[in-house]
């Protein structure tokens, strides 16, 4: 690990003011960011830890949303009455992640900030139609991952809070890297009442969604809209863990369990 600055700021203004430095990096749980640093593959000058910052973490809830601060701890999600009454699948999905000690250090705006092609919360985030609050404005989930660890945030911008929309009904079903336990493939599926969005995680370099998928579950949300839908293996992941085309073959599998699993 490399020498650098740490601060750790009070308030959310001076966090921002720190974090806007060319190197800065901002830390929130740490479960990602400490490790690159400690394997080199990260070298900031200064480190911003929000850790002191009180008004980052909680979780609010009312009739159409769930609101959580960007530094509440996956552990209370997770373990949340308001959230498991409000959207089951959310803490669900949030009691997948990592193990215990990740889930009682990482935090909501770290892993979206970080933006892992393998993280869960964005499939949830993008699923439920979220919408990402920072120190410089919104973002709306549809337009916030723009592509491998990249999303809207642009420099000294901190995430803040992440609103979710109460669903009808919704689920999230993974199938999971039993060692590192990030989804090799894993889909959120949402019927709004308005609509329905499905979102995959960790089949591409980036979250994303699947219009066939939904048109074909808003005609009729049941699990054999989409059983025989076959994904393309282009532009998916292929490495030590599953090859494109099994990542493809997952999708479809994952989706219909994720429908099956909202109509319980």
């Amino acid at each position: 690990m490399h020498a650098f600055n740490y601060h750790r700021p009070s308030n959310v203004n001076d966090a921002a003011a720190q974090a806007v430095k060319s190197e800065a990096k901002i830390l929130a749980g740490g479960q990602s960011l400490v490790q690159a640093m400690k394997l080199r593959l990260a070298a900031p000058t200064d480190l911003v830890d929000l850790g002191m910052i009180k008004d980052l973490a909680g979780i609010k809830v009312d009739a159409k949303t769930v609101t959580i601060g960007a530094m509440t701890r996956h552990a209370d999600v997770a373990g949340s009455a308001e959230v498991k009454k409000a959207i089951p699948a959310l803490a669900a999905l949030v009691g997948m992640i990592g193990d215990r000690q990740v889930r009682n250090m990482g935090t909501l705006g770290g892993s979206l900030a970080n933006n892992d092609p393998a993280a869960d919360y964005p499939a949830a985030v993008l699923g439920l139609n979220a919408t990402i609050t920072t120190t410089k404005g919104t973002h709306p989930a549809d337009k916030f991952f723009k592509g491998l660890y990249e999303t809207a945030i642009k420099p000294g911008e901190i995430i803040t809070s992440v609103s979710f929309p109460v669903p009808k009904r919704a689920a999230y079903m993974k199938f999971k890297n039993q060692a590192s336990r990030f989804a090799i493939v894993g889909v959120f599926v949402a019927d709004t009442g308005a609509g329905v969005r499905v979102a995959v995680t960790g089949a591409a370099p980036c979250v994303l969604r699947l219009a066939e998928f939904e048109k074909a579950l808003a005609a009729k949300f049941a699990p054999d809209s989409v059983a025989n839908l076959k994904v393309k293996p282009d532009g998916l992941n292929s490495d030590l863990h599953a090859s494109a085309e099994y990542r493809a073959h997952l999708i479809t599998v994952m989706a219909k369990r994720a429908v099956e699993a909202a109509l319980k």
